[in-house]
């Protein structure tokens, strides 16, 4: 089984992959991981501000992984803002079958009513070395991934009171 977190920006991907490793006990892919990887390593000229361009760079690499893993039987978390809209086309029914996908998404009114908090928690399970969001940005990210997912055919799991991880574990 893969289990494919993505979403906005501050709306718990990590935490949620987290409660999923220690319950179900699955490895844990973080992209963020291995952007940084590849970025420090000097394998891309690419920067963590070129969001568009790193989903054409490390979907490749993320979806052969997932693949491999289907096919040795083999179960993985995988989380991260790094994956297209369209992913299902990278799949055949045979892996498609294997894979449960999650994205998470918080309206405009949650993040009017949390904003503080979203900050507060935003370092809970990784530590981020640099944070300037606002409000504006984070509804925007947040709409263009809900929008772009749901016009693919997608669930999108949206935030807009109490985030109960029990829905999705």
């Amino acid at each position: 089984m893969i289990i494919l977190i993505t979403g906005a920006g501050h709306t718990g991907k990590t935490f949620l992959a987290q409660q999923m490793l220690e319950k179900y006990r699955f490895p844990y892919l973080s992209i963020d991981h291995l952007k940084m990887g590849l970025i420090r390593s000097k394998n891309t000229d690419l920067t963590p501000e070129d969001d568009d361009l790193l989903t054409e760079y490390l979907w490749p690499i993320v979806r052969e992984m997932i693949k491999t893993a289907i096919e040795n039987k083999q179960n993985l978390i995988v989380e991260g803002c790094y994956v297209p809209f369209d992913w299902r086309k990278d799949f055949g029914e045979e892996y498609l079958s294997s894979i449960r996908f999650i994205c998470l998404a918080m309206t405009d009114e949650y993040i009017d009513t949390h904003f503080e908090d979203i900050k507060k928690h935003g370092s809970d399970i990784e530590a981020r070395l640099y944070e300037d969001c606002t409000p504006d940005e984070l509804k925007k990210d947040n709409r263009e991934m809900e929008e772009g997912f749901r016009k693919a055919g997608e669930e999108v799991f949206l935030i807009d009171s109490y985030y109960d991880l029990n829905k999705l574990m």
